[in-house]
């Protein structure tokens, strides 16, 4: 069976940082109620005229020059979002056409913050049957336009970003090695925009109840996380037939410090081996994972051979894990 892995990565965050001190002047919170209860400190918003698209497109052609290939090469798009810039239309397409890349498939995938993972893995098979043979992974979130900004439990914790991966054939026993991938679907108010869809059209009232922004059961959530995040890794490291010391990093999706510090302590699995950049940028939903691995490649501390673990959780409720040897 041909190895399949990451050949190139790129992310983009946009300019406009948004502090916690920033947000005290919008809405009833503080610094210090944001950082001990979240470890977030700021986030990036997008600028006016930036879509998700935008930033989608700008990751995508870093992950292009650093996978050293020919944009024409790439195959298909497959997108993560939870923050399409139409409803009706999939955003890879609209990336597809900043690209210039006429013709070759497109779509999106819905699965919250867990996007990224499900999209690996969807381009990880399709690039296993030879459908394609490179594939541009995305993920990429505007959080800042779903979040209620007079919602003091749920407007701290969003950011805007994108990450972007070439996945394609790698050098034999690299790449990816293992994934585990699940959902426990449930339809209560726990993470979720309730109205703008076919069950919930948007009408004067859901507008004025604010139902067209994003609501979420902060405690709900949190339960959840920390029973798949441990649970979800040592599944997919276990079919790697691997333990949690063979690993050299984690890169969890990066919504609250507090899941991750308990995930670590869950799996025995020192905390520093978390990568964590939260604080700079809270959770961007299904960039997250992906502008964590870019920012750790860029600062050197990832090498060929490496045995690093993403694993995620979101809303649906989803989760996953991919365990693999980085390849370049």
């Amino acid at each position: 069976m041909q190895s399949v892995g990451i050949k190139g990565l790129g992310y983009y965050v946009p300019e406009n940082i948004v502090t916690n001190f920033d947000l005290e002047k919008v809405v009833d919170t503080s610094d210090e109620w944001i950082r001990t209860r979240t470890g977030i400190e700021e986030r990036r918003f997008a600028a006016e005229d930036e879509a998700t698209s935008d930033l989608g497109y700008k990751a995508a052609i870093k992950a292009i020059e650093n996978a050293k290939i020919d944009i024409q090469e790439i195959d298909l798009i497959i997108v993560a979002t939870a923050t399409a810039d139409y409803l009706t239309q999939p955003t890879a397409c609209l990336i597809q056409k900043k690209l210039g890349l006429s013709k070759i498939p497109c779509f999106d995938v819905g699965a919250a913050c867990t996007g990224f993972i499900y999209a690996l893995t969807v381009a990880n098979s399709m690039i296993k049957t030879k459908l394609f043979k490179n594939i541009l992974v995305i993920g990429a979130e505007t959080l800042s336009r779903i979040a209620d900004m007079k919602d003091r439990n749920t407007c701290v914790l969003f950011g805007d970003g994108a990450a972007a991966a070439v996945v394609g054939n790698v050098e034999e026993g690299y790449g990816i090695l293992s994934v585990s991938i699940g959902a426990e679907g449930e339809d209560d108010m726990v993470l979720k925009i309730p109205a703008g869809g076919s069950k919930f059209p948007n009408n004067e009232r859901t507008i004025e109840n604010r139902e067209n922004f994003l609501k979420m059961n902060g405690q709900e959530v949190f339960k959840f996380a920390v029973k798949v995040l441990p649970k979800v890794t040592l599944e997919a490291l276990n079919q790697a037939e691997m333990k949690v010391d063979d690993l050299s990093m984690i890169f969890p999706h990066q919504a609250n410090l507090r899941i991750i510090e308990a995930a670590s302590k869950r799996i025995d699995f020192p905390l520093e081996k978390f990568y964590i950049n939260l604080n700079k940028y809270g959770n961007t939903s299904a960039a997250s994972i992906g502008i964590a691995l870019g920012e750790a490649l860029e600062k050197g501390l990832i090498k060929k051979g490496d045995n690093i673990a993403l694993t995620g959780f979101g809303g649906g409720l989803t989760y996953g894990s991919i365990v693999m040897k980085w390849a370049y």
